[in-house]
């Protein structure tokens, strides 16, 4: 029926589906991509596991990394737990020692 509608659609093998929005990105994991190819156009439907990650700069990484004195990973693992406050991620890498 969808053939005759002039529609046709397709899955897609996909391992991982990422949005990237301005400041996170959603990450949908073991996903099941489908592709509806209708009057020219494609749309893109996914079903799968959601997960937010928040999206911080090297900056702020390199920041935190510097003020206490941590390597890049611990820095950025600080920022990820103070969901990317600065302060808050500098202070809790000097009150860890």
């Amino acid at each position: 029926m969808m053939k005759q509608l002039g529609m046709e659609m397709e899955e897609l093998a996909a391992k991982e589906v990422i949005i990237k929005l301005e400041d996170r990105e959603i990450v949908i994991e073991n996903p099941s991509v489908s592709v509806v190819k209708a009057m020219g156009q494609k749309t893109y439907q996914i079903v799968g596991e959601e997960r937010e990650v928040l999206a911080i700069p090297e900056e702020d990484v390199k920041l935190v990394a510097e003020q206490a004195g941590v390597s890049l990973e611990k820095a950025r693992e600080a920022l990820e737990k103070t969901k990317g406050d600065l302060a808050e991620a500098i202070v809790l890498l000097t009150q860890e020692g």
